[in-house]
């Protein structure tokens, strides 16, 4: 048995959001808790990174609104704990036609779970947002409790917290080998750790790190193009003209979406939600930019819709998607090392969710009964998932 100051109750793989939140929680319920991240903090390599994320209750699934009444109560803790804003109240407006079931289910949850919004019709819209175009007569949901998480702070506030809280963050050391059993043995390029329990949220390298495991999840791993675009007036869709977040529905196959210009002044942060495949060891080649048709679809987007945008991109970052079949996430034990437990998937829409994901994951790692309904998270969801090397 290892000396008890060389064991840990939980090793957590991965500094991104959500691997944040598990190690806050559990250092929060005073567990030893190590954080390992395989590059120098902070990096732009991953899903994390950035300046903002939109936040909303706004969703299909009447479980993830269930799961964001608690996240706004856990980001608000946060943004006091840490004495800096990390949330700024702008609405999130939906966009679509009258007859979008998607806007449809999207309004009935609000009315289900008594989340304040508004219907909006075209000729609202356009007294209350003259500097959106619609061009086939939309409607709109507002999504009173939606805005701007502040990324890049929440990050740094979060990993802050950690340390504060007495747990240890380990960056620019790369796991590079895992050994389950009663205690799981992990090594690093730098040493050698063993715990009670492991947690992986390794965003796009989580198959690397689950491979020698005997599983593999579907995980589809996309490289999206983050996008500005210059305001031809200053302040035209800035936060203090109360320009809303937007998602715009039915368009194309994946929506589109938009936060109000404040990290970048004078421009406004517009994109697609969807990218190209993408090797995140490669995600940094020339050649992994050569796909900019997702780039296209939104100038001719903002060119139609949002006339006092410049209709070429001013700045273009990336991040990595790490997509499931179904687009929900993967927050579940492994199949056979119950004490290896998995949070992976996030699709493009975990940032927000990551306080209770966290909280989720620390209840897993420490076999407490999860605080929500795990069904729509589980691995067994994917039939084809080969466990025969199990």
């Amino acid at each position: 048995m290892a000396a008890q100051k060389d064991l840990w109750d939980a090793i957590v793989i991965g500094a991104g959001i959500q691997g944040c939140f598990t190690a806050y929680h559990l250092a929060k319920h005073r567990k030893r808790v190590l954080l390992l991240e395989q590059f120098f903090l902070p990096h732009s390599r991953g899903s994390s990174h950035g300046q903002s994320r939109i936040i909303r209750k706004a969703y299909l699934e009447d479980f993830y609104t269930q799961m964001m009444h608690e996240c706004y109560q856990i980001w608000a803790q946060l943004e006091h704990e840490a004495g800096t804003q990390l949330y700024r109240q702008t609405g999130l407006l939906l966009l679509g036609m009258k007859e979008n079931q998607e806007l449809k289910t999207i309004q009935a949850n609000l009315s289900r779970q008594r989340v304040e919004h508004q219907c909006l019709s075209s000729e609202e819209l356009k007294q209350r947002f003259p500097n959106i175009r619609l061009t086939r007569g939309e409607v709109g949901l507002l999504d009173n409790s939606g805005g701007v998480l502040y990324a890049y702070k929440a990050l740094r506030a979060l990993q802050d917290a950690v340390r504060q809280l007495g747990g240890i963050v380990h960056d620019g050391e790369k796991v590079v080998e895992i050994n389950p059993g009663l205690l799981v043995k992990v090594k690093t390029t730098s040493r050698s750790y063993q715990a009670k329990s492991l947690v992986i949220t390794a965003g796009p390298w989580t198959n690397q790190l689950l491979r020698p495991l005997g599983i593999e999840l579907p995980l589809q791993t996309l490289r999206i193009n983050v996008c500005y675009w210059r305001e031809r007036v200053p302040g035209s869709y800035g936060v203090s003209q109360a320009f809303p977040c937007f998602l715009w529905l039915g368009l194309y196959p994946h929506h589109l979406y938009g936060l109000p210009a404040g990290e970048y002044p004078g421009l406004m942060k517009v994109s697609y939600h969807h990218g190209n495949h993408a090797d995140p060891e490669e995600r940094d080649c020339p050649t992994a930019r050569a796909d900019i048709r997702d780039v296209q679809i939104v100038s001719s987007f903002v060119r139609d819709h949002l006339p006092d945008l410049k209709p070429e991109p001013a700045v273009m970052e990336s991040c990595m998607y790490t997509n499931t079949p179904d687009e929900h996430f993967i927050l579940d034990c492994h199949p056979k090392y119950n004490n290896i437990v998995i949070g992976a998937g996030f699709s493009g829409h975990g940032f927000k969710l990551a306080p209770v994901v966290g909280k989720i994951l620390y209840e897993l790692s420490m076999k407490l009964t999860p605080s929500y309904d795990l069904a729509p998270f589980q691995i067994s969801r994917f039939p084809s998932l080969g466990k025969a090397h199990l």
